[in-house]
């Protein structure tokens, strides 16, 4: 009998999410040297970018040339934000792996962020779909439902308006679905039941877990969604990120923190935790020196039991 548990996949976000709060603009050439050197860490899954106007995001308007970097590296599944018809098409012809579709469960935050409703969103991903399939496109389509958990605009978000949504964007023709505490409100027990209830919507289809650090729940909620049977997680290196449109939403949770929790508790992530720190390393002193970056396991180290075991690994 083998008793070791399913493999967790972890994508890391941030040349998009970790990139779009800042000020600054990394250059192409650093973010080139950023996602190979994260993939040489174990990474398999990447958000790129976000095809959205460079008057908006000056950060992003390179995502073209980082897809067409990615698709050098074997094995890489290279995701892009879409926020409507127009960023799919050029999500398309860039050759993106996947395009991520978001949708607010928060009205507010939806017309704050998107300039739409919710099911005005729902209508524009049908059409994503629509233009997907005649172009003969392979790009996979996954919604992440945002401010899942609660919303720094609008308060509470009701639980049944989730799962509706949920339905809704299955319905539309994504055949992915996550959910997200955007701004940092979710409790493990809100975790834990949201995400089982939207299982029961969504079955295997329900593929991903976005939580942010902003009230230092974010570990606490991947375990719970991790027990709930999620085996997908988004985070940052250095957990760096969060929503222009959702004030005091900064901090993903720490792509190398995730990673040290699966590792301690022994569930395979296919991930270096070594080079992962050496990679906030380099962010730290090349490529986004002066920035806040966050997450605890670069300060205290990896403890001695598990540099012991993975010494014998690969002995």
């Amino acid at each position: 009998m083998n008793d070791t548990p399913l493999p967790v996949t972890i994508r890391d976000v941030g040349l998009r999410d970790g990139l779009q709060i800042l000020a600054r603009t990394v250059p192409t050439a650093h973010k080139i040297e950023w996602l190979r050197a994260a993939h040489a860490a174990g990474l398999r899954e990447l958000e790129l970018g976000s095809f959205v106007p460079a008057r908006l995001l000056p950060q992003l308007a390179d995502t073209a040339a980082l897809v067409e970097a990615a698709r050098a590296l074997p094995g890489l599944v290279a995701s892009v934000l879409v926020p409507n018809l127009k960023g799919a098409q050029a999500a398309i012809e860039a050759g993106a792996d996947a395009m991520l579709l978001p949708l607010s469960a928060s009205r507010a935050h939806s017309l704050a962020n998107l300039r739409k409703t919710p099911d005005e969103v729902v209508g524009e991903i049908a059409r994503i779909r629509a233009l997907r399939d005649a172009a003969g496109s392979r790009c996979l389509i996954e919604v992440g439902i945002s401010t899942a958990f609660g919303c720094t605009l609008q308060g509470r978000v009701d639980e049944d308006e989730v799962l509706r949504l949920v339905q809704a964007v299955l319905d539309a023709g994504a055949e992915r679905v996550g959910l997200a505490d955007t701004v940092g409100y979710a409790d493990p027990l809100q975790v834990a039941r949201l995400f089982t209830r939207a299982f029961a919507v969504a079955g295997p289809r329900l593929g991903c877990g976005h939580f942010h650090d902003t009230r230092g729940l974010g570990l606490a909620n991947v375990f719970a969604a991790w027990q709930a049977g999620v085996r997908r997680f988004d985070a940052c290196v250095g957990g760096i990120g969060g929503c222009p449109h959702a004030p005091g939403a900064s901090g993903n949770v720490a792509t190398e923190d995730l990673a040290y929790l699966f590792a301690s508790m022994g569930v395979p992530t296919g991930l270096d935790l070594h080079a992962l720190l050496a990679l906030r390393e380099r962010l730290a002193q090349r490529w986004l020196p002066g920035e806040a970056l966050h997450g605890s396991v670069w300060r205290a180290g990896l403890p001695k039991t598990m540099t012991e075991a993975m010494a014998k690994e690969t002995a």
